[in-house]
């Protein structure tokens, strides 16, 4: 597959790593080129891409949307809203807000109403979100390791075969897959981010994840 990367903060870096990894072709998306640390991820990923957001969409069969969720809406203008069309897009998106946490708890711009997956298919109607990626930190996203077990990648969109793609990958990458139903359900899965998070601002204790267990 070619994987386009839309992000090369720390959590696209690290996926891109993912794919290399798993045989994938991967072109990673920046707005800068020679940024220090994009720069130190190619000389470490010599058969990964760097391009534009535009150059890594038009490239990606699969796209994976790893900006901050300020600036989503931005990066998908960037890139070309046409080349998202009927594509498999994987939201790892949060809708965190530009003020610190409070008591540890982080704030979002968005509602219990509406999330931002549901705005970002909104404005690329046409295109096969999933959310996944979202409810972890970025050392966990690949091969996890618990002694308690293999823990659950919570995913939601609105395309049946794009979630049985995005399931395939998260199980090549050591997660179980919990299918919550359709994008409505990412105002419960965003969240989940801030959950993750509290043990980390409070006790600086980020080595967790989530498990969802079944009878």
């Amino acid at each position: 597959m070619k994987i386009g990367i839309i992000g090369s903060g720390i959590v696209g870096r690290v996926l891109a790593t993912a794919f290399i990894s798993e045989g994938e072709e991967v072109m990673l998306g920046t707005r800068n080129i020679s940024k220090e640390e994009v720069l130190k991820w190619q000389q470490e990923n010599p058969s990964g891409m760097l391009g534009s957001f535009q150059d890594t969409a038009q490239f990606g069969e699969i796209i994976v949307l790893a900006v901050g969720g300020l600036v989503a809406e931005d990066a998908i203008t960037l890139a070309g809203k046409e080349h998202f069309i009927d594509k498999v897009v994987i939201d790892t998106t949060n809708p965190i807000a530009a003020v610190p946490p409070e008591s540890g708890v982080l704030k979002y711009f968005t509602s219990l109403e509406e999330s931002l997956m549901e705005r970002l298919q909104k404005i690329i109607p046409d295109a096969r979100l999933v959310k996944a990626f979202n409810s972890v930190g970025n050392a966990f996203m690949y091969k996890p390791s618990f002694s308690e077990g293999v823990p659950t990648m919570f995913i939601c969109g609105n395309d049946a075969a794009a979630k049985q793609t995005v399931t395939t990958i998260l199980s090549r990458f050591g997660w179980d897959t919990a299918d919550m139903g359709t994008a409505v359900s990412a105002r419960a899965i965003e969240p989940l981010c801030i959950l993750w998070c509290i043990p980390g601002f409070i006790s600086n204790q980020w080595s967790h994840a989530f498990k969802l267990l079944k009878k």
